[in-house]
């Protein structure tokens, strides 16, 4: 079982800097594959960023690539969404994941929400 604790969210102006942490307990050898997802009202889940935590690869949406980084640390308990020159529309509530699967599947051609098995309860992030 594993447990994903997020924090970091909060009102924030754009074009600002947050980052959000995601702290994971429990079993490591069923998560090999992290991710941060976001949600605004009215929308679908959105994937924003993966992290492969044996090799450190890395995927981006589109929406977010060049201005959001993902990263963990050294022990590989906490994954971090470094977000930069936030906009408007990067209100949401943001989500972290976790799931087993191949690095091709986590990072090179992901798919959706279904990858993963274990989310956290989320943090919001509003930008004005």
């Amino acid at each position: 079982h594993v447990q994903l604790v997020e924090s970091g969210g909060g009102s924030v102006q754009a074009g600002g800097s947050p980052r959000l942490s995601c702290a994971a307990s429990g079993y490591t050898y069923n998560r090999n594959c992290m991710a941060w997802f976001r949600q605004a009202p009215g929308k679908e889940r959105e994937g924003v960023a993966r992290i492969a935590t044996g090799s450190g690869n890395t995927y981006y949406a589109d929406s977010v690539k060049g201005r959001f980084t993902i990263s963990q640390d050294n022990a590989k308990t906490t994954v971090f969404l470094q977000m930069n020159s936030l906009k408007s529309e990067d209100t949401a509530m943001y989500y972290c994941a976790a799931g087993f699967m191949t690095q091709y599947r986590c990072t090179e051609a992901p798919g959706g929400s279904s990858d993963f098995g274990y989310w956290g309860q989320g943090t919001q992030v509003t930008v004005s």
